[in-house]
C-alpha cells in the first residue's frame, strides 16, 4: 500500500511538472527571444545558446527601430502607458458604478432584476464590431471620437458586467442577518452598506478589478477603430512592428515582455485578495 502510495505521489507530481512546463514553455522562449536579433532567432535549427543583446529592449525605450529600410520611429512607451491609463481608468469607472449596482442587484430582489442583469451581461457576450459602426458614428457626432474619456467609457462594455457578475455573487454570499443586526443599532443604509457589506465582500471585489483590469489591458479592436496612434494601447502598438523589410521578432517579443509585468506585478501584488475573492461563496453552509 505505501509503494503505490509513493508510485501514485510520484507520477502526480511528474504529471503536474509537464503540465507547468507546456504551459510555461513559451513565455520563456519568448523571453530568450526579446534578448536574441532577428538573425539568431531565424537560425535553423533553433538554439538556446546565443550571445544576449539588449538592443530590442534599448530600441523599445528610446522609440528608434532599426530595420533593412533604415530607422524607425515607434511611440511603445506611449502606447505603454496608454495601456496603463486606459485599463487603469476603466477599471474605476467600473468599480464607482458597478459595485453599488452589484449591491442592489444581490440585495433587493424586484421584477426584472434578473432580466435586467442579465441585459447587462449580454453586453459582455456582443461582438466589438456589432456595436463599433454606431459607436464611432456617435462619438463623432458628440466630440468623443479619439479621446482617453470616450475609450474609458467603451472599456466599460469589457469592464461592468464582469466586475458587476463577480462582485453581485460575492454580496449575495454575505448573510444579510449582519447587515440587519447593523441597521436596528440604528444605522443607515448607506453606513451598512459602506461598514459592513463592503469590507466584507472586499476580497471579491479585488478579484473582480484584477480580472477586469487584464480583459481591458488586453483590448484591441475598440482602441484600433476609435483611437489615434497617440492614444493607442499597447496591443495596437505593437503593430509598428511589423514592417516593409519584415517582422522584428525580437522587438515583438522585447514588447511582449514589457506588455506583460505591468499584469503580472498587479497580480503577484493581489494574489492574497484574489485567491480569497475566488474561492469565497465554494463552499456554502
Amino acid at each position: 500500500m505505501d509503494q503505490t502510495s509513493t508510485l501514485e505521489k510520484v507520477l502526480r507530481r511528474v504529471a503536474i511538472s509537464l503540465v507547468i512546463l507546456f504551459f510555461m514553455f513559451p513565455i520563456f522562449w519568448i523571453v530568450l527571444m526579446s534578448f536574441q536579433t532577428n538573425e539568431t532567432i531565424l537560425r535553423v535549427p533553433p538554439s538556446v545558446i546565443f550571445e544576449p543583446t539588449l538592443s530590442n529592449y534599448v530600441a523599445l525605450v528610446t522609440g528608434k527601430l532599426e530595420t533593412q529600410a533604415g530607422t524607425l520611429e515607434i511611440n511603445f512607451m506611449s502606447n505603454l502607458w496608454n495601456s496603463l491609463f486606459l485599463s487603469a481608468g476603466s477599471v474605476a469607472v467600473g468599480l464607482i458604478l458597478g459595485i453599488p449596482a452589484a449591491y442592489a442587484f444581490g440585495r433587493i430582489k424586484f421584477r426584472g432584476s434578473e432580466d435586467i442583469a442579465f441585459t447587462l451581461l449580454s453586453f459582455r457576450f456582443a461582438p466589438p464590431l456589432l456595436v463599433l459602426l454606431p459607436l464611432t458614428i456617435y462619438f463623432q457626432k458628440i466630440g468623443l471620437a479619439d479621446t482617453y474619456f470616450g475609450l474609458i467609457w467603451v472599456y466599460q462594455l469589457i469592464v461592468l458586467p464582469l466586475i458587476l457578475w463577480i462582485v453581485r455573487g460575492y454580496f449575495e454570499d454575505i448573510p444579510a442577518d449582519i447587515e440587519y443586526a447593523y441597521r436596528i443599532a440604528g444605522h443607515s443604509w448607506f453606513s451598512t452598506f459602506r461598514t459592513v457589506a463592503l469590507p466584507l465582500a472586499m476580497p471579491g471585489i479585488a478579484a473582480a478589478g484584477l480580472l477586469a483590469f487584464i480583459f481591458a489591458w488586453n483590448n484591441f479592436i475598440f482602441a484600433l477603430v476609435l483611437a489615434s496612434a497617440d492614444k493607442q494601447p499597447v496591443t495596437v502598438g505593437a503593430l509598428a512592428f511589423v514592417t516593409a523589410s519584415g517582422i522584428q521578432y525580437g522587438q515583438v517579443a522585447a514588447g511582449i515582455v514589457l506588455s506583460i509585468l505591468p499584469t503580472l506585478a498587479l497580480a503577484l501584488y493581489a494574489q492574497r485578495y484574489l485567491v480569497e475573492g475566488l474561492s469565497l461563496g465554494a463552499v456554502k453552509g
